[in-house]
């Protein structure tokens, strides 16, 4: 006979019964959110992970159901399908959506197809989840933001999936920033410094089309720290200055499938059509001034993101290989011993944190789609905008847009457009 359990290991143990029953944290009846996903490599398998958890660690309102995940490859798919836990698979992603068992369609497909599947999936009326950049184009993202809006006085729903917003650290960042923490802003600096384009024999995969991707480290990682630090500012840039560059400009043709950020070459070169790198400068209404750099070449950095702010009267900084940790100055403390300091993001009262583990005990990446996967559950049931909306991943890709202009012309500033 075992030990007897003590009372949180049961409680524990009924919450992952009651979230594998469908009914998450408590014995009584939720109705089910039943989610069909397109796409199934890397923002897949990411979105899959976040599905799959957040209504076993939250006590959610409704019930996400894993109800069918969409390839083009019908063997590859029914391969996702039972490794990341979909009840079927679909290799038409319009046969998805006409199911009347999918309550929202997850979009986690290259750029190209954003619009089309996410348009036609409003019409369907059914709720929306796309990953970002929302579109490869303005003209394209201003169609899926009016959908949106004309979606939501029916009752449905549309986010954008920028999930860096759902770390427990730069939520709280925001909320520092917006209780006067900092004072008036002055600085903002980003960087997104990764390294997988280094080595000039890397296939030409699809990220690195024009035509499927949009743009190359722009769209990719500038999206998300375009969207971060107007996230954590409250506001939104006004203007920006922009240099672009493509270092290598021919590289070997994909012979198979690509994986994550792996591929293999084949025989033949294409052209890469996209950026490389893209550093450019922002003005905030407030008067704050910007810095952003991203790019796929910064030698020895993986998956670097680096925020900081400095206010008047303090200064915030979050690094994303840090993730469980904030830096603060308090500006106003005597210079005898100020100093930045290390808040370790892992209390309960922290956001997001009083459904996960004991204090100390740090999260990573893929708890960001779980705490996507949450937000988005209340703001269904709730029927409330979700943050952030289409009309949020239209005004981030108006200053991808001005990003390009400026660089076109020479780096003149360009206001963003409105």
């Amino acid at each position: 006979m075992g030990q007897p359990q003590q009372p949180e290991e049961a409680e524990a143990e009924a919450r992952a019964t009651a979230g594998e029953a469908g009914v998450p944290g408590t014995g009584t009846h939720r109705p089910p959110l039943r989610v069909g996903m397109v796409g199934y490599a890397f923002m897949g398998a990411a979105h899959s992970q976040g599905w799959r958890t957040a209504g076993r660690v939250f006590d959610l309102p409704r019930t996400p159901v894993m109800t069918a995940i969409c390839g083009r490859d019908a063997t590859a798919v029914r391969a996702a399908a039972e490794r990341h836990g979909w009840e079927s698979a679909e290799t038409d992603w319009r046969a998805l959506i006409a199911r009347d068992d999918i309550d929202l369609v997850d979009i986690c497909t290259p750029g190209d197809s954003h619009a089309e599947i996410a348009l036609a999936a409003l019409a369907a009326g059914k709720h929306v989840l796309c990953e970002k950049p929302l579109a490869n184009t303005v003209e394209e993202a201003e169609a899926m933001a009016a959908a949106a809006e004309e979606a939501y006085a029916r009752g449905q729903l549309a986010m954008v999936g920028f999930n860096y917003r759902r770390v427990p650290a730069t939520a709280l960042a925001r909320s520092m920033v917006a209780e006067g923490r900092l004072g008036t802003l002055r600085h903002v600096r980003v960087t997104y410094l990764q390294d997988w384009l280094v080595d000039p024999e890397f296939p030409l995969t699809w990220r690195l089309r024009k035509e499927l991707a949009g743009s190359g480290a722009l769209g990719d990682l500038g999206a998300h720290i375009i969207d971060l630090a107007q996230y954590l500012v409250g506001e939104q840039l006004g203007g920006v200055s922009a240099m672009t560059e493509t270092f290598v400009r021919e590289r070997p043709l994909p012979g198979g499938p690509t994986s994550g950020l792996s591929a293999v070459s084949a025989n033949g070169t294409g052209q890469v059509t996209v950026d490389d790198a893209a550093v450019f400068t922002g003005r905030f209404p407030s008067g704050a001034l910007a810095s952003f750099e991203a790019t796929r070449y910064a030698t020895g950095r993986k998956n670097a993101l680096r925020i900081e702010l400095n206010g008047e009267l303090g200064s915030i900084a979050f690094d994303l290989e840090r993730l469980n940790e904030l830096s603060y100055h308090d500006g106003r403390e005597p210079g005898a011993h100020a100093g930045f300091r290390r808040i370790l993001v892992t209390e309960p009262d922290h956001p997001y944190l009083d459904a996960w583990w004991p204090p100390g005990h740090g999260l990573g990446y893929e708890h960001t789609f779980v705490h996507q996967a949450r937000d988005l559950v209340h703001a269904v049931a709730e029927g409330r905008r979700p943050q952030p909306s289409f009309a949020d991943g239209l005004q981030v890709q108006r200053v991808l847009a001005a990003v390009e202009e400026s660089a076109e012309k020479n780096s003149v500033y360009t206001p963003i457009a409105v």
